[in-house]
């Protein structure tokens, strides 16, 4: 409870008034909110004020005006606050319109299953934890079969491309996918961590009651557009 609004339930109690909800109201407060003086509180506050001042000794009216002041600035403050809030959780989040954008495009977001582009050929990139001397990617058929081993030798710490032409290791054309992917690295012996990164195609969007938007990736499944590292 704030400084204000005690001083204002002192008040508010020597002249003989209880502060209450709204009992029409079926809205349930919570603790914060009912430690705050509405406005509708300080109007009952000012004309108590009035009616029960001593007429021969008038309430100040420099104490009023100040006491006005006072609440509108808390009252001001609390609006900003909320205001910003908004932009925040705006600025934070994905809105439909945004999330919409995405279909018919390609994503490129964390996952272990692959589709072909048009050409046969599949596109990812690995995340790396650290520097590693060795970075694999093994492509594997829907029933496990290893396909091929793309070798993408040293790397530096952060995000590498790669790229499959979609032929095995024997140089046949590759069965349909979609296709498991598992990426692994190593330096001098050591695990290096990673993540397995795909494009996929957007599909669709599903606009859950309430809820945030979720991308329908083909081959991945449902995905938050927040896990979209890149578009195309």
């Amino acid at each position: 409870m704030t400084a204000t609004t005690t001083a204002f339930d002192s008040t508010l109690k020597n002249l003989g008034i209880t502060r209450t909800a709204n009992k029409t109201a079926a809205k349930v407060q919570t603790a914060e909110e009912a430690n705050q003086l509405t406005q509708k509180d300080f109007l009952t506050l000012l004309t108590a004020q009035l009616k029960n001042q001593d007429p021969t000794a008038p309430q100040d009216p420099m104490q009023q005006i100040t006491q006005l002041a006072q609440f509108t600035q808390v009252s001001g403050i609390a609006e900003m606050n909320k205001t910003l809030k908004t932009v925040a959780d705006r600025l934070n989040g994905t809105s439909s319109t945004d999330a919409m954008g995405y279909v018919g495009r390609a994503v490129l977001t964390e996952g272990n299953s692959a589709i072909a582009n048009s050409d046969g050929s599949v596109d990812g990139a690995v995340e790396l934890a650290a520097d590693a001397g060795s970075v694999r990617v093994a492509i594997q058929s829907p029933n496990g079969e290893l396909l091929k081993v793309v070798d993408l030798g040293a790397q530096k710490k952060g995000s590498v491309d790669w790229k499959w032409d979609g032929k095995t290791a024997s140089g046949d054309p590759a069965p349909a996918g979609p296709y498991k992917i598992a990426v692994t690295a190593s330096n001098n012996g050591k695990s290096v961590g990673t993540t397995g990164l795909v494009w996929a195609p957007v599909e669709s969007v599903s606009l859950p009651s309430g809820g945030a938007p979720k991308l329908n990736l083909v081959g991945l499944g449902q995905i938050d557009p927040s896990q979209v590292r890149k578009a195309s």
